[in-house]
This record gives C-alpha cells, sequence and structure tokens, in this order.
C-alpha cells in the first residue's frame, strides 16, 4: 500500500471516531480521540514490553496497531481475550 493511502486511512479512521464522540456529546471530541487513539497505542506496545515477564505478547501489525487506536485501551483487551481463546 502507498504511503498516502495508509495516510488516508489513518485520517478517515481519527474523523470517524472524531465523530462518533461528538455524536456522544463530548466537548472536546478531537482531543479526545487522539488520546484514546495514543492510549490505545501505548498499551498495545506495553503489552508486548512486558511480554517477556507474562509470557503474553500480541503481533504489532497494521490491523493490531488499527484495532488499538480505533477501540482504545478496550480493543487491546478485545485482542488479548481473542488470543487467549484462538
Amino acid at each position: 500500500m502507498p504511503w498516502w493511502g495508509i495516510w488516508l486511512v489513518i485520517l478517515s479512521t481519527f474523523l470517524i471516531v472524531a465523530s462518533l464522540h461528538y455524536i456522544g456529546q463530548s466537548k472536546h471530541p478531537f482531543k479526545r480521540s487522539a488520546l484514546s487513539s495514543v492510549l490505545g497505542a501505548l498499551t498495545l506496545f506495553a503489552v508486548n514490553l512486558t511480554g517477556t515477564v507474562t509470557g503474553v505478547t500480541l503481533p504489532i501489525s497494521a490491523l493490531s496497531l488499527l484495532v488499538s487506536a480505533i477501540g482504545g485501551i478496550p480493543g487491546v483487551t478485545l485482542m488479548l481475550g481473542l488470543n487467549l481463546f484462538f
């Protein structure tokens, strides 16, 4: 996928999440969606950094980054749960 396509996916995902926060009557939808995306990505990296101690890791790929950016911390928890059962 070309770089402009990747940035288009990132931008459209951010705008969709921001619009969902706006529909949910958030006072600062862009700030809240950016914080949610950053916290989700940081949680994914934290899970992988502590994987040597806990034995639980998630592969970092475009799909897992997208799920963690859209879902935030609950998205990473969902991936951990799916990793447990499948």
